[in-house]
């Protein structure tokens, strides 16, 4: 997909949900896919205060963009537990760091114009950070998409 191909965000989109941990924090991930590609990413650590308490087997679910009267914008995760009632988590904006929230959108956007994930990862991997946190951050991000990398799905290099 070059530039001239980008593909508007539709309103939802299909997302994949991974944790991992690094210093004993537990982070999640929101990874919102179009036609099965990596095309956003929402991360941060999970928080029982800020609201970002999902059931473990929640792996799936959807990303909802949502125009508020103002014209500001808001994404929403929103998943179907085990009996199929839909729980939604508003705001993931709001959920997160927003020094994660920051490089999250420019990592976004480099998926959205269709980087290859392989030159993403290793471009989130040479990103030079000071502080601890969002160096665990980094990694974890790192691991979030290179499950979609062709050597990521035999998990060969860690």
């Amino acid at each position: 997909m070059d530039n001239q191909n980008y593909e508007a965000r539709p309103k939802e989109l299909e997302c994949d949900v991974v944790r991992f941990q690094n210093n004993k924090e537990k982070w999640v991930a929101f990874v919102g896919l179009l036609n099965g590609r990596p095309y956003e990413i929402f991360t941060g650590l999970q928080d029982d205060e800020e609201g970002i308490v999902l059931p473990k087997t929640v792996t799936k679910g959807k990303i909802i963009k949502q125009v508020n009267e103002d014209g500001s914008k808001r994404y929403d995760f929103q998943f179907e537990n085990k009996r199929g009632y839909k729980t939604t988590v508003e705001g993931l904006s709001e959920k997160f760091n927003q020094e994660y929230w920051n490089y999250a959108k420019l990592i976004s956007g480099v998926l959205r114009y269709g980087m290859p994930i392989e030159q993403v990862v290793k471009l989130v991997g040479s990103l030079t950070l000071k502080d601890e946190s969002i160096n665990t951050w980094k990694v974890g991000v790192e691991r979030a998409l290179k499950k979609y990398t062709a050597e990521g799905s035999t998990d060969v290099e860690e």
